[in-house]
């Protein structure tokens, strides 16, 4: 597996990723009508670029195909983390997440949907709260869910 930065010429791969990811990955814990709502069609690479701008974000690769990413802002918050369908449970996720946690010295935050919950649960994270998100009119569950940062647990010393 190749994991290193993104670069903007990754975009159009990353938004086709987001979107098969959604309705196929997740069709288990999400209605059809929720991952519409969720994910209407990819996101358009040109806007889509603008949301990476300013945030760490990897990408990861195997024998040239895409295969997951990842995003985090300056604050901690953990925005998106999508791995291919065909790639799941390889250890993908947690490399990202690996890279993206070492990258703060913050505590991190996400809004982790229930597709994704037991994976950040393993890696501990807690959850804070249950929420109702609202796309297009359709609630969608989510958890915001929290990690102490090991670096600023060990400053605190």
């Amino acid at each position: 597996m190749l994991l290193r930065r993104y670069t903007p010429s990754d975009i159009p791969a990353m938004a086709e990723l987001f979107f098969r990811t959604i309705h196929s990955v997740c069709a288990k814990d999400y209605t059809p009508a929720q991952l519409y709502a969720w994910a209407p069609a990819p996101p358009d690479p040109a806007c889509w670029a603008a949301s990476f701008s300013g945030k760490i974000c990897f990408v990861a690769f195997e024998h040239g195909i895409l295969t997951g990413f990842g995003d985090m802002d300056g604050s901690g918050y953990l925005d998106r983390l999508y791995i291919h369908a065909a790639y799941q449970r390889r250890g993908i996720a947690s490399a990202i997440c690996d890279r993206l946690e070492a990258a703060t010295h913050t505590d991190i935050v996400t809004h982790a949907s229930m597709t994704a919950k037991p994976f950040f649960a393993k890696r501990g994270y807690l959850a804070i709260q249950e929420q109702q998100v609202c796309r297009h009119g359709i609630f969608l569950t989510n958890y915001v869910m929290k990690k102490r940062n090991a670096r600023m647990m060990y400053a605190e010393r």
